[in-house]
């Protein structure tokens, strides 16, 4: 039998990826590009590419993965020119995060790891570890932020798409 809290996280993960292909669905490079608002807002494919990226890495900590590489503060300059190629950057990606979820069989929740991407974002340089409970819980509900606050992006930025 598989564990409960990986079928859940599963099932909480394809919803979650799948509205947010939807955000970004039949949009056109401008749409993508386009701000709500000034330019402290994010616009779609900023907003898809964070997502994923912070996805993939609390899953992989949560599951006891290998951490990929990330570059934070680059998933917040992305200019998509080629929709095509995003869209399969996209569903790779999303595959990565669905097969971190599908290679656990069992879930560790005290193990704990070290979200190595966070060292910039803190001003001493320390950091502190986090168990797997709490990456996956963290996975899962800022996916989820991003996914609504995309919704609402695509709907101001891109209401024909």
């Amino acid at each position: 039998m598989a564990d409960a809290t990986i079928e859940a996280a599963r099932d909480i993960l394809g919803d979650s990826l799948d509205e947010l292909r939807s955000a970004v669905a039949g949009c056109t490079a401008e749409q993508l590009k386009r701000r709500p608002g000034d330019d402290e807002t994010n616009d779609l494919a900023v907003l898809a590419t964070h997502a994923l990226y912070s996805t993939r890495s609390w899953l992989s900590l949560a599951t006891g993965a290998e951490l990929p590489a990330r570059d934070r503060p680059a998933e917040f300059l992305v200019v998509v020119d080629d929709v095509d190629a995003f869209l399969s950057w996209f569903d790779a990606t999303a595959g990565e995060c669905r097969a971190l979820l599908d290679a656990a069989d069992t879930f560790e929740p005290a193990r704990t790891g070290i979200p190595t991407w966070r060292f910039d974002e803190l001003d001493d340089g320390d950091q502190e570890p986090v168990t797997a409970a709490w990456a996956m819980l963290h996975a899962l509900a800022h996916l989820r932020e991003h996914v609504g606050h995309s919704q609402l992006t695509r709907q101001v930025a891109a209401p024909q798409a």
